[in-house]
């Protein structure tokens, strides 16, 4: 029983830690850190009216709260899906990596290194809507993906790095590639330039999933069905 009094308490922590590094990991650098920030000012302000006893302000964020968590599986629905398939593909470390696991990866790497550099990139991941009409007009590469040759299209210098990028499976299949812009330009901020309205356009037409990296602030932003 005293083994037992904080082997317990030890594995919820373990699993608060995992859980919190995985968020940390997969929202840095997006839109979604901010919120994250948000959220726990909001935890600490209900930690400190438990303290002092302050019941009005305790019930005023268990309403907030309540309707926050709809809101954000709302709003926030594609980065949620898109971590969950990150999670069950961390999941796999213990099975045969895949060829796919490490295309996964790879990208997930070269993502992180365009952010960090604020190189501006659009990446369009094809899923059951053909995307032959945007590749055919744009260069066709059928290459096999690698971080390297993702990272040179994005940068400035090459005559490539005007356009989207199109992904299918594990093949990078065109470069600068012209996509169609957002049929409702006012869901975006005015400040945002032709890269998110191009993703945001093809997320309307199509059912591919797009990662947008601004070259401003280096953010990562993420549509799926026009959201």
């Amino acid at each position: 029983m005293h083994i037992l009094s904080w082997f317990i308490p030890a594995i919820e922590i373990a699993v608060i830690a995992v859980v919190v590094y995985y968020l940390l990991s997969f929202f840095w650098n997006t839109r979604t850190m901010d919120l994250l920030f948000g959220l726990l000012a909001v935890a600490c302000i209900y930690a400190l009216s438990i303290w002092l006893h302050l019941p009005v302000i305790e019930k005023l964020i268990h309403y907030f709260v309540s309707v926050a968590v709809v809101a954000l599986l709302i709003i926030f629905q594609p980065e949620l899906r898109l971590a969950l398939s990150m999670l069950s593909v961390k999941g796999k470390k213990y099975r045969e990596v895949t060829e796919f696991d490490k295309f996964l990866d790879s990208m997930a790497q070269s993502i992180y290194r365009l952010s960090e550099r604020r190189v501006g990139a659009l990446l369009v991941l094809e899923n059951q809507d053909s995307l032959d009409e945007y590749a055919n007009k744009a260069v066709i590469m059928n290459a096999y993906f690698s971080s390297e040759l993702l990272e040179s299209i994005f940068i400035t210098t090459t005559p490539l790095h005007d356009g989207a990028v199109i992904i299918r499976g594990t093949t990078i299949l065109s470069a600068a590639t012209i996509l169609p812009l957002a049929d409702d330009s006012s869901q975006l901020s005015k400040s945002m330039g032709t890269r998110h309205r191009a993703g945001l356009g093809i997320s309307q037409h199509t059912d591919a999933l797009i990662v947008v990296i601004s070259e401003e602030t280096g953010k990562v932003a993420i549509a799926r069905d026009g959201i």
